[in-house]
């Protein structure tokens, strides 16, 4: 055997180093961000609101903190004011849609009791028991069945009522840790943006200009990204809502903008989407109120919709973050492979930091240092 390159030995061994320290970077991120993510939350909601206490502190001359302050109070009481009236609009037409459904509730009891009295359905009645009286070994199985099948009914209404209550009860659990978690994101936010300018110095002193300029680079296109990103979601729902408001109002169906904004809302859901208002809706006609022009109507609306949002979300995705439309497409395709319906999000996320990594130069500096054992400075 001959004696191996003493360079490609080093080679081996920095590759190993590096695919060593990824492992551990991965590991920590793992086991360390479920420890500090409402700190993390709270440098977002500052990098976001950063511009606004700028304006305060430096337009009108606020002190820091009170322009933090402001800014956050601003926030809050946008966010407040919105919420307070969705979810009273939402009240009055849930109000409304109750009162109509009581009343379909009445009409269906009383078309059952007219078809019960019917002489149609007594005539069946007498012939059924003419069947058993004629043929008694025939009751015993019938019996069963029904029996077995009402078994199963209790069953399924067991585990469903069993599930709404547990959700509930996490639910109602979980508000405290909620709460606890809203301030401790309130105050790293309001520490956080208070000290922005010291902590930036602060980090610039710990780690060389190489590190800070290749971070820097990072931050801004993941920032970009992420409001980019955050834009074309409120494209997309924007865009669902506005299609199944028109298509309601084509249908000349009742509070069809409220039920718009509700179905654009839950086309947030990566899992059911648009489906958990449409699809149950439409079984409702057709089966329940036997509505046949208005369940086609809101097949061919699902149906728009869903492939609508599937032309629409790579292009709109690709150029409000800055990526390619092929690469968002692969990129969502292969996240769906792996992850299922949330590799939707995973994958273009995941797309958006390889991204930002190999702008500035991430890749490129690490294949220098395995090659060669230093990193030329940028």
């Amino acid at each position: 055997m001959g004696i191996l390159n003493p360079r490609l030995v080093h080679q081996i061994f920095r590759g190993i180093w590096v695919a060593l320290i990824i492992v551990l970077i991965g590991l920590a991120f793992f086991y360390i961000i479920p420890l500090i993510y409402p700190f993390i939350f709270g440098w977002i909601l500052a990098l976001m609101l950063n511009p606004l206490v700028n304006f305060f502190q430096f337009k009108l001359k606020f002190p820091r903190w009170l322009a933090v302050t402001l800014s956050m109070l601003l926030f809050l009481g946008a966010m407040v004011t919105a919420i307070t009236l969705l979810v009273a609009n939402i009240v009055v037409e849930l109000g409304s849609l109750a009162d109509t459904l009581q009343i379909q509730i009445n009409l269906w009891v009383e078309q059952f009791n007219v078809f019960i009295n019917s002489i149609a359905f007594q005539d069946w009645i007498e012939r059924i028991n003419q069947f058993f009286e004629n043929n008694p070994k025939y009751q015993e199985t019938v019996n069963n069945n029904l029996s077995s099948t009402a078994g199963s009914i209790a069953d399924v209404s067991k585990f469903i009522i069993g599930y709404v209550f547990d959700t509930l009860k996490r639910l109602l659990t979980s508000l405290p840790n909620i709460a606890t978690i809203t301030i401790i994101v309130m105050l790293a936010t309001f520490f956080i943006s208070k000290d922005w300018y010291q902590l930036i110095k602060r980090y610039k002193g710990i780690f060389s200009d190489m590190i800070v300029k290749t971070t820097q680079l990072i931050r801004n296109d993941l920032q970009k990204a992420l409001f980019g990103y955050i834009r074309a979601q409120l494209i997309l729902v924007s865009l669902t809502a506005l299609v199944v408001i028109i298509g309601l109002l084509v249908l000349r169906v009742n509070y069809a903008i409220t039920i718009g904004l509700l179905t654009g809302l839950a086309d947030l859901m990566p899992y059911l989407g648009t489906g958990a208002v449409m699809v149950p809706w439409i079984l409702y006609v057709f089966f329940a109120q036997g509505d046949y022009f208005l369940g086609i109507g809101l097949s061919v609306l699902y149906g728009v919709i869903v492939i609508a949002r599937q032309i629409m979300e790579p292009k709109v995705l690709a150029s409000s973050v800055g990526l390619d439309p092929l690469a968002t497409l692969i990129a969502m395709f292969v996240g769906l492979k792996l992850f299922g319906l949330l590799g939707l999000i995973v994958g273009p996320v995941t797309l958006i930091l390889v991204a930002a990594f190999y702008r500035a130069k991430i890749f490129h500096d690490i294949a220098t240092y395995i090659q060669k054992g230093s990193v030329p400075p940028t």
